[in-house]
Formats: C-alpha cells, sequence, structure tokens
C-alpha cells in the first residue's frame, strides 16, 4: 500500500514514524509546507518527499492523511475526495464551524471513505467500556465523567488559532461521551476559569473548564479540562450505571497520586503527553485507516461524527460566554 501524508509537524511526524512501521505501507510520500521539514523526515524514514499536497495527490498514492494546519483542513479533505481517494484527517475538520458545515454539504454522498482522527476510539480501555455499556453490563447509566488534563499549555502560537479548550480539547472527550455511550447530547452548561498564563484570557480562552452534559436519556456527563496538570497527562472515563461502575484510565500510569495511608496506587512513571499515553491507540487508529483504504472495512470515524462533536464545543463555547445552559438546537445548524 503506498499512502500519502500531508503535514509534518508535531501530530505529522509522529504518525510519519508509525506508518513507517506498519507492514501494510509499502512506501510512504510525504510534504510539509516547510520544505526542511519535507526533506528531513523523508530522508529520517526512508520515504519520498513530495514538494507539494497537489503533487502528492497525484503520486499514485492509495490514500492520503492529513495532518497540516488546521485552517487548511477543509481544502485538502476537498482535494483528496475529488481525487477519489480515501482520505483520514485530523480533527477539526474545520477552523470555523460554519465551514465545517459547509464541507460537510460538499461532501455529502461522497465521504464514505473519510475518517476523521479521534484516537480515544481506538484505545484498549474506552474500547471495552463502549462494549460494557452496549451489552448492558452497567444497567441504566446515571453518570459518565471524563477527563483531559495537559501537563502544560501548549505554544502561545497554537493558542491563538485553537479556537479555545472546548473546540480544542473538550472536543476528545465529547466525541468519547458519544462514542462510548452511544447516545447525543441535549444540553450544554461549561464554566472556565483562569489562574494561569495571561494568555489565555487575551485569546478569549480560559486555561481549566468544567461542563456539564445532558444526554438524550437522562445520563449526565461531566467533562473537566486543563491545561495545568504538571504531574502529566491525564486522560480518563468513568461510567456510573444502576448495576455497576467502570472506569477506564486507571492504570499504573495515572499522573495522580495518593495520599491514603499505605496505598501505592499508582506506582509507575506517569504518562507524560498525549503521544505515551495514546501510543497505542493511535497505532490502531491508523492501521484502522489501512483497513479503510483495502476497503476491509467502513470509516470508524465519519464526517458526521466530528461534525457532532463540534456542535457539542460550539455550544460550551456560547455556554461559558453566556453564563447560562444551552440546548444544542440553539447552536446546530445556526
Amino acid at each position: 500500500m503506498r499512502l500519502g501524508l500531508i503535514g509534518l509537524g508535531r501530530i505529522g511526524a509522529f504518525h510519519a514514524r508509525t506508518l513507517s512501521e506498519l507492514d501494510t505501507v509499502d512506501s510512504l510520500v510525504v510534504t510539509d509546507a516547510m520544505a526542511a521539514r519535507t526533506e528531513r523526515v523523508a530522508s529520517e524514514l526512508n520515504a519520498e518527499p513530495a514538494e507539494s499536497a497537489e503533487k502528492l495527490l497525484a503520486a499514485g498514492v492509495d490514500g492520503v492523511l492529513i495532518a497540516a494546519a488546521t485552517d487548511t483542513h477543509p481544502e485538502l479533505l476537498a482535494a483528496a475526495v475529488d481525487a477519489g481517494l480515501p482520505v483520514f484527517c485530523e480533527k477539526p475538520i474545520a477552523a470555523d464551524i460554519a465551514d465545517a458545515v459547509d464541507l460537510a454539504r460538499r461532501l455529502a454522498g461522497r465521504d464514505h471513505r473519510v475518517q476523521i482522527g479521534y484516537p480515544r476510539r481506538f484505545d484498549a480501555g474506552y474500547a471495552a467500556a463502549r462494549a460494557a455499556v452496549a451489552a448492558g453490563e452497567l444497567g441504566w447509566l446515571h453518570t459518565v465523567r471524563a477527563t483531559t488534563l495537559d501537563p502544560a499549555p501548549p505554544p502561545a502560537d497554537y493558542l491563538r488559532v485553537s479556537g479555545g479548550i472546548f473546540r480544542d480539547c473538550s472536543v476528545h472527550d465529547f466525541d468519547a461521551i458519544r462514542w462510548v455511550t452511544g447516545r447525543e447530547v441535549v444540553e450544554v452548561y461549561a464554566a472556565g476559569g483562569n489562574r494561569g498564563d495571561e494568555l489565555f484570557a487575551s485569546v478569549n480562552d480560559v486555561d481549566t473548564a468544567a461542563v456539564t452534559l445532558t444526554l438524550d436519556d437522562g445520563t449526565l456527563a461531566l467533562v473537566s479540562n486543563s491545561r495545568y496538570n504538571p504531574r502529566g497527562y491525564d486522560v480518563r472515563l468513568e461510567l456510573h450505571g444502576s448495576r455497576d461502575s467502570i472506569a477506564v484510565g486507571l492504570d499504573d500510569g495515572l499522573p495522580l497520586r495518593s495520599v491514603e495511608p499505605g496505598v501505592s496506587f499508582p506506582h509507575g512513571r506517569p504518562h507524560h503527553f498525549f503521544m505515551d499515553r495514546l501510543a497505542a491507540a493511535f497505532r490502531a487508529e491508523l492501521a484502522a485507516f489501512t483497513e479503510l483504504v483495502a476497503g476491509e472495512r467502513e470509516s470508524p470515524c465519519t464526517v458526521a461524527d466530528a461534525l457532532a462533536a463540534s456542535w457539542i464545543a460550539e455550544a460550551a463555547t456560547r455556554s461559558r460566554a453566556e453564563h447560562r445552559p444551552v440546548r444544542m438546537e440553539e447552536v446546530v445548524n445556526t
């Protein structure tokens, strides 16, 4: 299989290395807006460099992965679909929700071979939780708790274009909650605070957020996010039901210190960043894309899925700004 990869920044270079290690990938074509990056990654991984995205799409690839800057996603995604290629695109599909809606309409009926990057769908713990819910092991759910805590803020240049914590960080929890529970969100209430770098407030963002989601069956989901968790990268999910309660992420790498006498858990090295916490999930995610390219499976995360998570982020953004609960029908398609 011959794959193309557009964008070789932090996550793109990470994906390039993962792809180079997959047995199903025979050759890799790479490109980046910065020619030096293209040459470096191509040299390190024995990949074929391409001068531009256009030349990569015409290089006889069987599928293409997009890990370029967010504002280029709509154009690149549409170009790949227009070229008749299966495509993997990092979230979000567009920086602006209106552009995301326009893109979804443009691709309607032609997006069955598009996969959007939400790696928690490929984490073993999240998959086991989804299976437990589907099998009815927990009874009816009453509470879900989702957590994403970053060890430190991202670079300032990234923050300025990230769209805010709900669109950039919380959206992973929103997607995981939908996917694991199989339910839709009907109402959102969000709050946020700033006790760290003044940059967050200057770009109308927050460094810590809390969101309450009401699902369509009455389940309450509580989402907690922060850019300041120096002990490590904390990604967890709890599901509490009428019969049982389960948790994802309670392993020896959990970046949390117990102060209970005699308790040593967790005693492993704390997860440092998403690339080590979700390393296996990223590999499984890209392996799934090769199966999509080969025609062996349907898309495991569709454009519609990505749009649904983005709408929740829009509702959370409005809720924080207006200090009130927001019903999903207030924001969807408006």
